[in-house]
């Protein structure tokens, strides 16, 4: 078998081909959840907090020319200033916990509905909910079911 056809092989096998779906959607969504944070969730926050814009909070390391103080962060960069972006770096850090928790949710859903149990599952003989077939204990009261053998 030439290497050609082992690469073929290799990608046209599920797992390569889920995951390449899975980062586009991922870099998608990432991208939305960016716009999200700096476009819907921290301009109203900003106002909350007397009109702070959290894309323009910095510090200034060195001076450009003309020298500072410069109201934006545009202005410092457009002055050759050298400067820590502290705003910028708390849009992509509350963007990333808005990406995390989403993935959460998606993943817990997504893992209840493969998990979940059929109406003709097994009952609990304790607190009568439904349980998985192969389940030794109850998720809903943990208690110790008997055996099926």
């Amino acid at each position: 078998m030439s290497w050609v056809s082992e690469f073929r092989a290799f990608v046209v096998r599920g797992s390569v081909v889920d995951m390449a779906v899975g980062i586009a959607v991922g870099g998608a969504f990432a991208t939305l959840a960016g716009s999200f944070v700096s476009d819907l969730l921290m301009p109203p926050l900003g106002l909350l907090l007397g009109g702070a814009d959290f894309s323009d909070l910095f510090l200034t390391l060195s001076e450009g020319s003309p020298a500072g103080p410069y109201d934006t962060l545009a202005a410092a960069k457009e002055a050759g200033a050298v400067t820590l972006n502290l705003g910028v770096f708390l849009n992509k850090v509350v963007a990333l916990l808005v990406v995390a928790a989403a993935l959460f949710l998606v993943v817990k859903t997504v893992n209840a509905m493969h998990d979940a149990p059929t109406p003709e599952s097994p009952r609990c003989p304790f607190c009568k909910s439904a349980v998985h077939k192969e389940a030794t204990r109850c998720a809903h009261c943990t208690s110790e079911l008997p055996s099926a053998a």
